[in-house]
């Protein structure tokens, strides 16, 4: 066992004195940080690489992940763009085509910019031409990306290189001179924890150096707003979105796109969630949840802006209204109904046209179509189904197969089935379960429970080739829909906010015991796993029930609640979490769930794996390694306690498939030893 050196450092919060002996641990560059991570992951290492079954399990993990992999693909200009993945590429790679039956060019392979396939394209924004493009490039899972400009006929970069972005808004100007962006400090002139503030618009002209990049909007008045430009498709307007971290409420400017007066404010009293969607000349039409928590389109008349001349156009439904785009001059509404999509079309005026009907209980990962465009293209997934990409033929209202995949292993040997079970409280909770057929229910079945439960994002049906891996080889996988989740709509969402985060751990412990009351498992084979703040989740929910899980999987936690907000973009949080510093209410209750400090000595925890990323900066890595060194300290008993790791990697996006083979042969071959698992499917 590695010990863990000490230190004497506390804080006062509102007359409580509380410790942080590991907050030495934060500092990731530290040589002796950097020596202790080596130590764990080695222990870490010889643990894992002793298990039999993991190459086994990596063995057949590369053959579920070998498939190949389509984007739906969207016009620009006179070309279809796509990505592709041949099946184990580290990135996936963008293509075009003249037609939807050409042979597809090349346009950027992201696998050639690094040789360990760390280097990610973060986002491309096309002229409308489609001959110039801007794309992000991110190294390690990095939310800081470089922006370059390809010009794609040549086939080669311009010199023009913007630095210091992160979520990068983009608008092109009409005449393709330049585009507007977002960005934020050089994070070598401020604070560390300043990094995330002062957000500004700026004006870059092709073929000039950054430096030369002309300000057009700034607010040091209030430097934690940020914002993302973009530009309407008639190429008329410039809109920004104003967001104040994670808040779901927003704010809207904009001005003409091609003039140089200062934004107007359209929206600006942070009252609701406003989703631009489109526009017709001045009318510009929003996705909102003002006085809707399910939500609802309107239009504005930005020439008469004031709220008694809005115009509702589709009121809010039963249904959550997800998400909404214009094809064919038509509204393309995607609802969600008890956490999985369907999809409508409506006239502009909110007249009901009909229901396009999709294959199975799943999700729309992806709609691309523009308003003059009689086609679109629908990503579509579930639980057993690869990413499958429709087109659907306005003209004919027929909507087909454009590209499916196929995975090497058959979807008709499992079932998927939405239960409902109470929380603590009596809220009627759902979960996804999906399992082979004919599952014997004698409560000895391995299961892994799975959520997220946070920031109003709602967690549907999604294909994992991990999880085939864990569901053929005779596991239960459980996804339940907590609340602090968008699933039905913003009041779900607050409940599982501020001093309301309790009810997020009590549904999922409720879904632990209805998994075991109902004979899917048993104590010792359930497995309870979750990232980010589903870390969080996962990590308060050991905590609080240590009796009732077989193992933990803490990936990238937010553990210590006290100080989150100090750390890269983490002040983003506070309008979902509190922040503990600003009054001893939001202390108290940050205090009283943080897994930091929480960890009491004497309990003999679950077996635990915590996994982070040595240059996550979303999550930082302090988080995970002062959990662990707090929990390995006051741990009783025999089960392991281990901190993986993952070098050069982030909080995730843009992660090598290597690296996510790799991760999950560990994290398996873990729950195996513990379940006393065999691979059966091999």
């Amino acid at each position: 066992m590695i010990k863990t050196r000490k230190e004497d450092v506390t804080d006062n919060f509102f007359g409580t004195i509380v410790a942080d002996p590991y907050r030495w641990l934060e500092d990731d560059l530290a040589p002796e940080v950097q020596e202790w991570v080596t130590a764990q992951n080695d222990v870490t290492r010889t643990y894992l690489d002793a298990i039999p079954q993991r190459e086994q399990l990596k063995k057949r993990l590369t053959e579920l992940w070998n498939y190949p992999k389509y984007s739906a693909p969207s016009k620009e200009g006179d070309y279809y763009y796509f990505w592709k993945n041949d099946g184990l590429q580290n990135q996936s790679v963008l293509y075009r085509q003249a037609t939807l039956d050409s042979e597809p060019e090349l346009v950027i392979d992201p696998n050639k910019l690094s040789e360990d396939g760390t280097l990610a394209l973060t986002n491309t924004t096309f002229t409308k031409d489609g001959t110039l493009m801007v794309y992000g490039r991110s190294q390690s899972g990095s939310d800081w990306e470089e922006l370059k400009v390809r010009k794609i006929d040549a086939k080669e970069d311009l010199p023009d290189t913007i630095r210091h972005t992160k979520f990068a808004g983009i608008a092109w100007k009409a005449d393709n001179s330049g585009f507007f962006y977002n960005r934020l400090p050089d994070p070598a002139t401020v604070p560390p924890e300043r990094t995330s503030y002062n957000s500004k618009i700026y004006w870059h002209t092709l073929g000039t150096d950054q430096s030369e990049d002309k300000l057009v909007y700034e607010r040091p008045d209030f430097p934690e707003l940020s914002f993302t430009p973009f530009a309407t498709e008639d190429e008329k307007y410039m809109v920004v979105r104003v967001w104040h971290g994670t808040a779901v409420q927003n704010r809207i400017y904009y001005r003409p796109l091609d003039s140089d007066e200062t934004l107007i404010k359209l929206l600006d009293d942070f009252d609701a969630r406003y989703e631009f969607i489109d526009n017709d000349g001045p009318v510009f039409y929003f996705n909102t949840d003002l006085d809707a928590p399910r939500g609802r389109i309107i239009a504005i008349d930005t020439t008469n802006p004031a709220r008694e001349n809005w115009k509702e156009i589709l009121p809010e439904q039963q249904d959550v209204l997800d998400f909404v785009t214009v094809v064919n001059h038509q509204f393309v509404v995607g609802f969600l109904n008890n956490a999985n999509h369907i999809l409508a079309i409506y006239n502009k005026d909110g007249q009901y046209v009909h229901h396009i009907e999709l294959p199975e209980i799943g999700s729309i990962t992806a709609l691309s179509g523009k308003r003059d465009e009689t086609e679109m293209f629908i990503g579509f997934t579930s639980f057993l189904r690869a990413s499958t990409v429709f087109r659907y033929n306005f003209e004919t209202s027929q909507i087909s197969v454009f590209r499916d995949s196929e995975v090497n292993f058959d979807p008709s040997d499992f079932v998927t089935r939405q239960v409902f079970y109470p929380s603590k409280d009596g809220t009627e909770v759902p979960m996804f379960l999906v399992h082979r057929k004919g599952l014997n229910m004698n409560g000895e079945n391995p299961a892994l429970l799975y959520a997220y439960g946070g920031f109003n994002i709602s967690m549907t049906p999604a294909f994992s080739a991990a999880r085939i891996a864990w569901i053929e080889n005779g596991g239960v996988f459980a996804l339940p829909n907590l609340r602090g989740g968008g699933e039905f709509g913003e009041a779900w969402h607050r409940g599982g906010m501020f001093e309301k985060k309790q009810n997020v751990f009590d549904d999922f412990i409720a879904a632990a015991e209805w998994l075991i009351e109902n004979k899917y498992t048993s104590t010792p084979k359930l497995a309870i796993e979750g990232g980010s703040n589903g870390g969080l989740l996962v990590a308060a929910c050991e905590l609080q029930r240590p009796d009732l899980y077989g193992a933990v999987l803490c990936h990238v936690p937010v553990a210590d609640m006290l100080r989150y907000h100090k750390f890269t973009v983490g002040r983003y949080w506070a309008s979902e979490y509190g922040n503990a510093e600003n009054s001893k209410e939001e202390f108290t209750y940050l205090y009283a769930y943080s897994p930091l400090h929480n960890v009491k000595p004497g309990v003999a925890y679950p077996p635990t794996l915590v996994l982070t990323a040595d240059t996550d900066d979303r999550v930082v890595p302090g988080h995970a390694k002062k959990f662990f060194a707090t929990l390995k300290e006051a741990y009783t008993g025999d089960n392991p306690v281990l901190l993986r790791v993952e070098m050069k990697a982030g909080h995730g996006h843009g992660k090598p498939t290597s690296k996510l083979i790799d991760e999950y042969a560990d994290v398996f071959a873990f729950l195996f030893k513990q379940f006393g698992m065999e691979v059966i499917v091999k």
